[in-house]
This record gives C-alpha cells, sequence and structure tokens, in this order.
C-alpha cells in the first residue's frame, strides 16, 4: 500500500441509488471501485439504493467518494447526510450541490453574477405555448430542471412540440426549463481542485447530445484537447472557473458550455458529479492533462484529505 493510499484510511465508494441515472451511476462506481482497489485503497462500495445509512454509520469510514448522479446523489442529500456524520466527501457541499443540480437557479445566480447564459423560461401547465417559443426565438431544448445525462430532453420548433416535450419531461421532475437553442459548437470543461483541464468540443451525429450520445454512440466525436483559437481555450477556462466558483463548488466537477451565432460561449450547467464511465469526460480531459483514470480518481479523492465536510456549501 502506498502512502497516499494509507492515508485515505477507510472509503466508502457511494454509487446506484435511485435516480433515472442509476444505470450510469453504477457504471462509474464500478469503474472507480476498481481504480480504488488498484491503488491499494481500503474501499467498501455502497449501492444507495437501500441500507445506506446504516452502512455508513456502521462502517468506521475515515472519507467517502461520491459517485451517485441524480437526485439523491448530486442534489445536497447525501452531502447533508455525511456532514452530519463527519465523513469528508469528495465533491461539493450541500448547498453549490444544490443549486447545480437545479438548472433554472443555477443559471439565475449566473445571470446575476453577469455570467453569460442562454435565454431561458420554466414551462408549467398554463404556459403559452406559442409565446414561450417566440421568445426563446422559435426553437429550444426542453429538460428538466434536476435531471442529467440528458434524460428527457428534446429538441423542439413548434408550439405543439414545446407542449409535448414539457409533458414528456415533467414525468422526471415537476420543474421543467426551456432554453433558446444554441448553434453551438458544444465545449466542456473539467475541473479537478483548482486545476482547469483541456476543453473538449463535442460533436454528434443527431440533433444534439442525448444520452444515446453520450453513453451508447459510436459515432460521437470528442475532440481533446479542443482545436480552437488559444484566446477561446482561455475564455472556456476562466468561464468555466467562474462559474464553478460562483455557484460555490469545491473539489472538482465539468461545466458545459455552447457557443451562440456570434461564436461567444454560453454557460448550460455544472455538473458536480461528473459520470466516469469509459465514454464520460472528466477522465478524457485528465488523460489530455497526462492523467490516468486511476492517477485521477486519487487526486480527486485526496480534495478531501483537508477534513472539509461541507462547510454551508
Amino acid at each position: 500500500m502506498s502512502g497516499l493510499a494509507a492515508a485515505m484510511g477507510r472509503v466508502a465508494l457511494l454509487y446506484g441509488g435511485h435516480s433515472a441515472e442509476r444505470e450510469v451511476s453504477l457504471k462509474s462506481g464500478a469503474a472507480v471501485l476498481a481504480a480504488l482497489r488498484s491503488e491499494g485503497v481500503d474501499v467498501t462500495a455502497i449501492d444507495c439504493r437501500q441500507g445506506a445509512v446504516e452502512q455508513l454509520q456502521a462502517g468506521g469510514f475515515d472519507r467517502a467518494f461520491i459517485a451517485l448522479h441524480g437526485p439523491g446523489g448530486e442534489d445536497g442529500s447525501i452531502q447533508g447526510l455525511l456532514d452530519w456524520l463527519q465523513i469528508p466527501y469528495t465533491g461539493s457541499g450541500v448547498m453549490a450541490s444544490s443549486l447545480g443540480m437545479d438548472k433554472v437557479r443555477c443559471k439565475q445566480l449566473w445571470r446575476g453574477v453577469g455570467l453569460p447564459t442562454a435565454q431561458f423560461a420554466t414551462l408549467t401547465a398554463d404556459s403559452d405555448w406559442a409565446q414561450c417559443l417566440a421568445a426563446l426565438g422559435g426553437a429550444a431544448m426542453v429538460k428538466p430542471a434536476q435531471e442529467g445525462s440528458s434524460i428527457g430532453m428534446a429538441r423542439v420548433d413548434s408550439a405543439a412540440g414545446l407542449e409535448a416535450a414539457w409533458r414528456a419531461a415533467v414525468h422526471y421532475d415537476g420543474q421543467v426549463l426551456a432554453e433558446a437553442l444554441l448553434p453551438g459548437p458544444e465545449y466542456t470543461v473539467s475541473i479537478v481542485g483548482r486545476q482547469v483541464l483541456p476543453a473538449i468540443h463535442i460533436e454528434v451525429a443527431g440533433s444534439f447530445y442525448d444520452y444515446s450520445a453520450k453513453y451508447l454512440s459510436d459515432t460521437t466525436q470528442y475532440h481533446c484537447p479542443a482545436a480552437i483559437p488559444a484566446p477561446l481555450a482561455e475564455q472556456l477556462s476562466s468561464l468555466a472557473l467562474a462559474a464553478f466558483d460562483a455557484i460555490g463548488c469545491r473539489g472538482w466537477g465539468r461545466v458545459d458550455l455552447m457557443c451562440d451565432q456570434r461564436g461567444a460561449p454560453q454557460l448550460l450547467e455544472v455538473n458536480t458529479v461528473p459520470g466516469m464511465t469509459d465514454h464520460s469526460l472528466v477522465p478524457m480531459a485528465a488523460a489530455a492533462a497526462g492523467l490516468n483514470f486511476s492517477q485521477l480518481v486519487m487526486a480527486i479523492l485526496s480534495t478531501t484529505l483537508d477534513g472539509a465536510t461541507g462547510g454551508g456549501v
């Protein structure tokens, strides 16, 4: 066992859970578990679908690696439990996790501090579909406010399509967001500690970067580092870090961006527990920065060594 592995003590790996992203979380957890074991870390995997509280209370854990995606894992819930149990954990605290999970309030906060994000509206059963779509420029992306992995998302360009997309998305979350359609290109920027990793340019064969394009397709293209001019690369990095800090994030995360018709980057969302599967983007960016998967996992876990357990953010 290395000195770093010994310093980690007993580690709980939290994965699975109840959300619509359970299958992705299981894959992330399996990959992280294998990496931690390869590094000699004393790790116990806990599927948070049931019995997680009792296992965490009884396990004598020194820290936790959170690989839970979606509600329950990224919304501050598990973070609050770990704060109460005084177990340091990877990623952001309660407030930042909750804000990052809520796309509407996240965008409202970014706008409030002057960061660029596309025009948006919240949808309800009483929405004037035609008026709403016109205000967004005639085409929009519809998203559940508190889901990830593009679950429940749809691209629309008609009032009828907007209503149908709302009806589909509200199944996943009571609050639904419609965002003005951006022409692209699309980028994602990962952050580990205070290190901003190289931006990735995402190109998809379909109409948008949906669940299939993220996890199933072999036609989605990832350019890492993105072949872009240095000023744009610097702009993406600084904007991603500013967005990360505005929400109060810490530890690690990923910020997604897309360019408008003028080529100006617009913030889409922040992921406070990004995927760690073989199709995931943080490992890809880390590899471009010279970190293999195991090194990345250890770097993320090492952010818990200061003993922080949330601290209000």
